[in-house]
């Protein structure tokens, strides 16, 4: 139960149970008072506390606004310049953020923290006063009354009567101070529900109206903000394709580091060791210096510079070649070294060593250097063996060979087909069994070779036939069917088109078919599902004759066509089939609606930009720009989306809505304007969570130092985007 009411006519009684009614209504009013000082208190702290945050903020959009990204090479892009745009934004949005809450800080001040503060010295302190003058009216009165009734009964009868009018006088008072003591308090009592509650209310009116100002600013901010994830997302691409060109290009600078030497018909330049002879005893010093041969004048310039001592430059001397000789090691105990015959030095030779026998030829070829008499310069040339692979009996045999082994001794080793082989093994093993022509090994028995050594190989042999196996010419069929049609007239495409491949094609193909589908059939095992031995084999049996940007977004129709070849692979290559409505050229019908709960988890969305995703899945603007849908990169799914009437089916792309989630934010603009991933994506993301950790776990526990670097490509492809790259 509540405080009582205090009844006005208790006031002429002043009950003792009067008494505690007024002491709990005062209790109450004092903790009314002690929570309304802390609620100040608190408040204050968190306007200071969200001052010290604007402050922060502010200083954070001015460091953003100052910063200004500098760029490689002489322009910058339309996307490059919008990100370089993008901090100036950025701080001016932060700005006008903290400007609304600034004004969220001067309205609590007004709405909250005065009336607050006005309530409670106002009528809270109007209380306490009342209180304690009530107190000393209480005093008074019954003070005189114990006074009055202690006279004694003799004294004179005015006097007693003169005692009696002021002891009454006292208790008039006295009650007209309780009735209104008791009125302040039970006003107060009421009063407090809304001079509290109701400043509370104001307060929380205040900060919602700055949530909704960061909202306006969020759906102001929100065109540019998708433009400019567009932006990142070509960027981005385009880094990747430029860093994967990079790489190739070290790649081979390492492997033939003197072609790629920054040389010109002008001039060229490298470090060489210049002798200084100094007075004796001393005898004489090398010192490296930085080296500029202008071939048309014969003039080259040397500049001091030593790495160790901090990088810091010499000065630049400048000599006149007249000549160049070899210099031999009988003749100096140094190797590499030349002698410079110097024409505005009459009588002076100048000895410079290079750094390398290579090195030395080099300036040997640009100086015009000559040979001392009855020595040559010799050159050898070394030439890797390519691997000859054609599809023949021997071609044929190894593939038995290899599937054999493979079923007998690794069926169910997790990433079967995944998991790369050391290069070098690799190598050896296909130049065995094709070059060499020598099929007598059998791998199934021997311990020599590993498993994942044979599956590289035999993927290896794949890729380096003349022409794929599914041949150039059929390829656009193929793709074609994948892109539309009914899961049925997909089957009858691949049907027809797989008996339009040359005999010997089409065997072994059905001979690798049947393979993989055993493969598959082990997934739980070995995690190999038919979506992800699509994966593997899409880019080995069948690519493009030319490289081009919308081939390789093909790239995800191709793991269709092979996951329908192993699902269906009884179906296809038993019999020749007997009609064959399918036409390339024709329209591509979408397919009719699915009924059961598996296939319409087959019927995936695109996946759309994700800022995080794109990390983990190294998209990539040369080729790598399509992925896989959920359950292909799942390796412990048993799905795969050979069924599925299309993935990229122009007439299953999910419709835009008025609300678009900020992770579809780039659906739209992907497909209008960018040339990147997000108009031909698959869902990644979920299917990269699903894949069990343990493949992956496998596949770097297995990595070997020396793998082979079109399968670390092939690899690297398959766990950031899903998929293998084709071999190039």
């Amino acid at each position: 139960m509540g405080l009582h009411p205090l009844e006005f006519s208790e006031c002429y009684l002043d009950s003792p149970s009067f008494r505690e009614k007024i002491k709990a209504h005062e209790a109450e009013l004092d903790r009314t008072n002690r929570f309304i000082k802390e609620l100040y208190k608190d408040g204050k702290n968190l306007i200071n506390a969200t001052k010290q945050l604007g402050m922060a903020q502010r200083k954070f959009a001015q460091c953003l606004g100052e910063f200004q990204f500098e760029y490689i090479g002489d322009a910058k892009t339309d996307d490059e310049k919008c990100i370089d745009e993008s901090l100036q934004e950025f701080s001016s949005f932060l700005k006008n953020l903290e400007d609304q809450r600034e004004l969220m800080m001067r309205n609590i001040t007004e709405t909250l923290m005065k009336p607050l503060e006005k309530f409670r010295k106002e009528h809270l302190g109007t209380v306490r006063a009342e209180r304690k003058k009530y107190e000393k009216e209480t005093e008074k009165y019954y003070s005189s009354l114990e006074k009055l009734l202690n006279m004694s009964a003799k004294k004179k009868e005015p006097q007693l009567q003169e005692a009696d009018v002021q002891v009454e006088t006292m208790r008039l008072h006295f009650q007209d101070e309780s009735l209104d003591y008791v009125c302040k308090l039970q006003e107060i009592q009421e009063r407090k529900k809304f001079e509290c509650v109701e400043p509370m209310l104001a307060f929380f009116q205040t900060v919602f109206t700055f949530y909704h100002q960061g909202f306006e600013l969020a759906k102001d901010f929100d065109h540019y903000k998708r433009a400019l994830q567009i932006n990142i997302q070509n960027t981005r691409s385009r880094f990747e394709g430029a860093r994967s060109e990079v790489y190739e290009l070290m790649k081979r600078i390492r492997e033939t580091p003197q072609e790629y030497r920054q040389t010109s018909p002008i001039s060229c330049e490298g470090y060489l060791y210049v002798q200084e002879k100094r007075p004796p005893p001393f005898g004489s010093s090398w010192v490296k210096r930085y080296s500029t041969f202008v071939k048309e004048q014969k003039i080259l310039h040397m500049v001091t510079f030593d790495h160790r001592s901090g990088g810091k430059i010499g000065e630049t001397e400048s000599v006149t070649l007249k000549s160049c000789l070899r210099k031999t090691t009988d003749m100096l105990d140094r190797r590499f070294c030349l002698e410079l015959d110097i024409t505005d030095r009459p009588g002076t030779v100048l000895t410079v060593q290079a750094l390398s026998e290579d090195d030395h030829k080099f300036w040997m070829q640009a100086m015009g250097g000559k040979e001392p008499i009855g020595h040559f310069l010799g050159r050898t040339y070394s030439k890797e063996r390519g691997i000859d692979a054609q599809l023949d009996d021997v071609g044929l045999s190894f593939i038995k060979n290899s599937i054999s082994a493979i079923e007998k001794r690794g069926i169910d080793d997790q990433g079967l087909y995944r998991v790369v082989g050391v290069n070098s093994k690799v190598q050896k093993l296909l130049l065995l069994m094709i070059d060499e022509k020598s099929n007598e090994v059998d791998m199934s028995t021997s311990e020599d070779w590993d498993v994942k050594t044979i599956t590289s190989a035999l993927k290896l042999y794949l890729r380096s036939l003349p022409e794929p196996l599914m041949t150039y010419g059929l390829y656009k069929d193929f793709i074609s069917l994948a892109k539309g049609g009914s899961p049925e007239s997909r089957i009858q495409a691949v049907h027809c088109l797989v008996h339009k491949l040359p005999e010997r094609n089409r065997q072994v193909l059905g001979l690798l078919m049947k393979h993989l589908a055993n493969v598959a059939a082990h997934s739980k095992q070995n995690l190999m599902t038919v979506a992800n031995l699509g994966v593997v084999f899409g880019p080995t049996l069948m690519r493009p004759q030319e490289d081009t940007v919308a081939a390789i977004m093909d790239l995800k129709f191709q793991n269709i066509v092979v996951e329908i070849l192993i699902e269906h692979n009884e179906k296809i290559f038993a019999d020749a089939p007997e009609s064959c409505p399918f036409s390339p050229a024709g329209p591509v019908f979408s397919a009719p609606t699915r009924q059961s709960k598996k296939q319409n988890r087959q019927n995936r969305p695109l996946a759309v930009y994700n800022p995080q995703a794109l990390d983990i899945q190294n998209v990539s603007a040369v080729g790598d720009g399509s992925s896989l849908a959920t359950d292909e990169t799942s390796m412990g799914s048993n799905e795969s989306v050979s069924s599925q009437s299309s993935s990229a089916s122009a007439s299953e792309m999910p419709e835009k809505s008025d609300h678009v989630p900020l992770s579809n934010s780039l659906s739209s603009g992907s497909n209008s304007g960018a040339p990147t991933a997000g108009a031909s994506c698959s869902n990644t993301g979920a299917s990269r969570e699903s894949q069990p950790a343990s493949t992956t776990a496998a596949s770097e526990k297995e990595k070997p130092e020396e793998s082979d670097p079109v399968e670390r490509a092939r690899l690297a492809g398959g766990r950031a985007g899903g998929k293998e790259r084709p071999h190039p």
